[in-house]
């Protein structure tokens, strides 16, 4: 079920959700985000792609693209923003988390 969640979706980050989905040709994948203890900040992002939805999932939609993240996670990115950066060292989902103190270079480990 579809619920509001303090979270927002670029349209860049959308439009490369759906250009991965179509790549994989599954029907019903979404877009996972979740947030693990690691990395050198102490917490990390992870994305994965996804076809399943638990009990405790909440999930955003953006031009047909939906983001899943399970309620623990939610906790951390509330207020954040998912976008799709390309740099010339490589492209990657990004996370603009305002609750981070700190994060590391590559930006994928944060601290709250």
């Amino acid at each position: 079920m579809s619920q509001a969640v303090p979270l927002t979706l670029t349209d860049r980050a959308a439009q490369r959700i759906l250009d991965l989905i179509a790549q994989e040709a599954q029907p019903g994948l979404m877009l996972r985000v979740a947030v693990s203890g690691g990395g050198c900040s102490g917490f990390k992002y992870g994305f994965t792609l996804d076809s399943a939805l638990n009990p405790d999932d909440k999930t955003i939609e953006k031009s047909g693209a939906k983001v899943v993240i399970d309620e623990t996670s939610l906790g951390m990115l509330a207020g954040s923003e998912i976008d799709f950066v390309e740099e010339l060292v490589g492209s990657s989902f990004a996370i603009r988390n305002p609750q981070a103190t700190s994060s590391c270079g590559c930006g994928t480990s944060f601290a709250i």
